[in-house]
């Protein structure tokens, strides 16, 4: 089964325990990192979230992966919240976190950087808006490698 359609496998099934507790689904991610598969979920919530919401979290989908086995190989399941520095991914995250500072890298150079840190605009045309260096820059989506909250410290 491919990585994609178990990603999407697992955000049916861990709906209804997040509906039932108000929590956010933020990403599911199924990676191999080493000689390890990984099954994370992110979640969140108004107030963010403690250790013993992913611990609900985590144990609700176990019990669902246990009954619905979609998944052939070994893994190691996280559940966890997206953190300070969390993705932007989603059109939502673009939407939800606008006037935020984040921080861009890109698959190749663009206007001449791979790196850019700026104030988030918004999403238009499938291109991320930030202000930096005082002028709107417009980013095509599809060059971007990571978009995450900046955190300062």
């Amino acid at each position: 089964m491919s990585k994609k359609k178990i990603e999407e496998i697992v955000e049916e099934l861990v709906n209804p325990v997040l509906d039932k507790n108000n929590f956010e689904l933020i990403d599911v991610e199924y990676l191999k990192e080493g000689p390890n598969w990984y099954l994370r979920v992110y979640i969140d919530k108004a107030g963010g979230i403690t250790i013993d919401d992913c611990e609900v979290v985590s144990q609700y989908l176990s019990d669902e992966l246990d009954r619905v086995d979609p998944i052939e190989n070994s893994y190691i399941l996280e559940v966890s919240s997206p953190g300070v520095d969390r993705v932007l991914k989603k059109d939502r995250d673009y939407v939800k976190f606008t006037g935020r500072d984040i921080d861009i890298k890109l698959y190749s150079p663009f206007e001449g950087s791979k790196e850019y840190s700026g104030r988030l605009v918004g999403l238009e045309n499938d291109q991320v808006v930030i202000e930096f260096k005082g002028q709107n820059l417009r980013i095509p989506r599809e060059k971007i490698a990571s978009a995450r909250l900046a955190f300062k410290f």
